[in-house]
């Protein structure tokens, strides 16, 4: 099972400035384009809990011991949950040589070699936001920052803003949510850890079960429970439903729980019942109740270990080791005292969750009503307990589960009592505004009533859904798609999505477009083109047909060379599909309606790809046919130029539906505004055009002028903030009397004399200043 690892660690993503991500291989990680040599690098790895972070970190100390990362001849690796509990002050010697690890001799050396060569030094802090609380963070002090005595916090602090170690390379793991950024003023390349994939979840199951007599049932068992195949994305969590499956099984059952909360109660049960006597049943009933609270009590204060000494007995200690619900760890013995101290940590992060969750049912102090204010879906922004994020969903499933009888062994309650908990968490729901939620709001509720299994309130949700459902953003994960999927098909209104930067995968785009009352969608061109060649290449015609016509473009914003990219393959992937989808329809021909329909058209890549980025766009504008409005217009000015223009002119004769365009701010002088003149006449349709705050002058003024008459249908002409003299304006005015059609010329420039423009405007009202 070991090497079940393996996989893991290879689950990275490398986030672009296009917000594109590509696989990326261990040892490109520590590779910074145009790092300076001389300056700390810090690289941050963000992943939900259970992803994989710690085990990529340690897998890259074990590569380094193998004679990998030969850049580094020091490789530091902490563990921040456990360090943030000490409270003695080490200086940086103590840090790294004492409690790290104690060299046999000439210490004194080896540190004096580190600060001499900190390029040479890797520092790794595994679960970085254990380090800091959510309210402050401490800053280094110490006028000797290496010699001085610090926290491990304020060293930390100091190794960050480069006042420690200058030139080391510092590789920190934290949960997406946490506030890295607040703590860390530069960034150097930031990864990310994703989940498995549909194929990669069966290798692995495939993979634990290995060897066993019901391999093969294993693997069926956990597909057939959908949802739990859906969370098996995260390797944590895929473990344990593994183990379960494992034990249910060896004990002959052929059934899985439906929900997290009862896989999880399941744990718990086949932890405690097996190795319990009748005797011993009301203490660990007892010490149970006290091992939630710890859970909960951590959990607020975003931790997840303690010192062994703090804990409320040696029982709970025993208790919580002996089932695997604590892991124990030493803390290294100071250099003064030589005192050694023990703490426990919670075995896995979602355990902590659901031992939260399960406090908040049995705790005598929490009153019913209060419970709903733990859920994550309040009608302010502010999340109050977003550290512990599956609490609401566990306490949700909790709540409809008081006819389990393990769990009323646990709450010792009875069934009136939990009902009336039920009535409350109805009502709640009830009363919310459901179209009214964002969408991650939306996504945790629906989440919660999952883990409810109830009917009633699956279907009330699902007939409360606006029919608009933007998910722009939002990072969708396999359960939530396999939720969301669920909750639409319950419902007979019509829907139409929004998955753009969702990073939802090909099975869960397959998936909401297949459902018929999804009647439209949006996704990223990139994930798009996926989906059609996978239906392609599995020759599935209708649905490929179906979501070709449910496929919304417009309108469509360019900002990264990868957009124009994924427009210009979903345009090539036209001209293919024609074919395929031909023979499935026996059509004769056959268009993209979302490439046929494409009305706005946006462009905004700014001065340094805008160039480059607008050829490759205007060699597939003629593709859009109905395309009325192009708009270059960018804050951070695209800067196309006269080639720019000049490429743009060239295909003026295809945009016959063009009606406004837009090309303010991109450097355009005299040469493009000639070439621009020239080809203006031929679109046909064009009623708004912009050329404010370009270098246009007189000569650029006299060609526009020559063409205005020729333009019957243009409407407005913006010239402000050009070069323009009085010369270039007069000779427009007296163009604008040839042209009754234009309604607005818009022509102030600073180079035309404030007594002339008035002039000009008193001889013409339709001139604007």
């Amino acid at each position: 099972k070991n090497s079940i690892k393996a996989m893991e660690k290879e689950l990275l993503t490398c986030s672009l400035q296009g917000k594109e991500k590509v696989a990326l291989k261990r040892s490109q990680i520590f590779q910074i384009p145009g790092g300076k040599d001389l300056e700390t690098k810090v690289i941050v790895v963000l992943g939900k809990a259970g992803m994989g972070k710690s085990i990529l970190v340690q897998k890259i100390c074990q590569d380094w011991s193998n004679g990998e990362f030969s850049q580094f001849e020091f490789v530091f690796w902490f563990d921040c949950k456990q360090i943030s509990l000490s409270e003695k002050r080490y200086s940086l010697k103590d840090l790294l040589l004492e409690f790290f690890v104690k060299p046999k001799e000439r210490s004194k050396e080896i540190f004096e070699y580190i600060l001499q060569n900190p390029a040479k030094v890797l520092l790794v802090f595994d679960g970085f936001e254990g380090l800091h609380d959510h309210e402050n963070s401490p800053r280094c002090s110490a006028s000797q920052p290496e010699k001085d005595l610090c926290t491990v916090k304020e060293l930390l602090s100091g190794l960050i803003h480069k006042k420690i170690l200058n030139g080391c390379t510092l590789l920190l793991t934290a949960r997406p949510k946490d506030k890295v950024y607040q703590y860390v003023s530069k960034v150097d390349k930031t990864i990310e850890t994703v989940g498995f994939s549909p194929q990669q979840r069966e290798l692995y199951i495939t993979k634990f079960f290995e060897g066993l007599p019901y391999c093969d049932n294993a693997l069926k068992l956990i597909k057939e429970h959908e949802y739990l195949f859906s969370h098996c994305y995260n390797p944590g969590v895929c473990r344990f439903v593994c183990c379960l499956c494992e034990t249910v099984l060896e004990m002959g059952d052929k059934s899985l729980p439906s929900t997290l909360t009862s896989v999880f109660l399941k744990f718990v049960q086949q932890k405690i019942i097996p190795m319990q006597t009748d005797a011993a049943a009301m203490q660990n009933q007892e010490v149970l109740a006290m091992l939630t609270r710890i859970a909960w009590d951590l959990g607020e204060k975003h931790q997840s270990a303690m010192k062994s000494d703090l804990l409320p007995s040696e029982e709970v200690k025993e208790f919580a080791l002996k089932h695997g619900f604590f892991l124990p760890f030493a803390f290294p013995r100071h250099s003064d005292s030589g005192e050694e101290e023990f703490g426990s940590t919670f075995s896995d992060f979602v355990i902590q969750n659901f031992l939260g969750a399960l406090h908040l049912m049995l705790a005598e102090d929490i009153k019913d009503k209060s419970l709903t204010k733990y859920l994550a879906f309040p009608s302010k922004k502010k999340k109050p307990y977003n550290w512990l994020d599956l609490v609401p969903r566990f306490l949700a499933g909790l709540l409809f589960l008081q006819d389990d009888p393990y769990f009323c062994s646990l709450s010792n309650k009875d069934v009136n009592q939990s009902t009336k908990k039920q009535k409350i968490l109805l009502k709640y729901i009830k009363r919310l505004q459901i179209n009214e939620l964002c969408p991650e709001r939306l996504l945790e509720l629906l989440h919660c009533i999952f883990e409810t299994q109830s009917n009633y309130l699956l279907q009330h949700v699902a007939l409360r859904l606006k029919t608009d459902l933007s998910f722009l953003g939002v990072v969708l994960t396999p359960p939530d798609v396999h939720i969301l999927h669920s909750v639409l098909k319950r419902s007979r209104k019509e829907f139409s999505l929004d998955l753009r930067n969702s990073s939802i995968d090909l099975q869960g785009l397959k998936d909401l477009v297949g459902l018929k009352n999804v009647a439209s969608f949006r996704a990223s061109p990139s994930d798009t083109v996926r989906l059609w060649k996978s239906l392609e290449q599995t020759k599935d015609y209708e649905l490929l047909r179906a979501s070709t016509e449910k496929f919304v473009l417009d309108p469509f914003k360019a900002k990264t060379m990868k957009d124009i990219s994924d427009l210009s393959d979903l345009v090539e992937l036209q001209k293919r599909m024609i074919n395929c989808v031909q023979d499935a329809s026996g059509c004769s021909s056959y268009e993209i309606p979302a490439i046929k329909n494409l009305r706005k058209l946006e462009f905004a890549l700014g001065p340094t790809c805008g160039l480059q980025g607008f050829l490759k766009l205007v060699e597939i504008l003629a593709a859009f046919p109905s395309l009325q409005h192009l708009d270059l217009d960018a804050l951070s000015e695209n800067g196309i130029g006269d080639e720019g223009a000049k490429s743009l002119s060239e295909v003026f004769p295809t945009l016959t539906s063009l009606e406004t365009l837009n090309l303010s701010q991109n450097k355009i002088t005299d040469v493009g505004a000639e070439k621009l003149a020239t080809a203006l006449p031929s679109l046909s349709s064009l009623k708004t055009l912009s050329l404010y705050n370009n270098s246009i002058c007189d000569f650029g003024a006299e060609n526009l002028a020559k063409v205005l008459p020729a333009m019957a249908s243009l409407r407005v002409l913006d010239v402000q903030y050009n070069k323009i003299t009085g010369v270039g304006a007069q000779q427009l005015t007296d163009s604008l009397r040839k042209c009754p059609h234009i309604k607005n010329l818009v022509m102030w420039n600073p180079t035309i004399p404030y007594g002339v423009l008035e002039h000009l405007q008193q001889l013409d009202s339709r001139i604007s200043v």
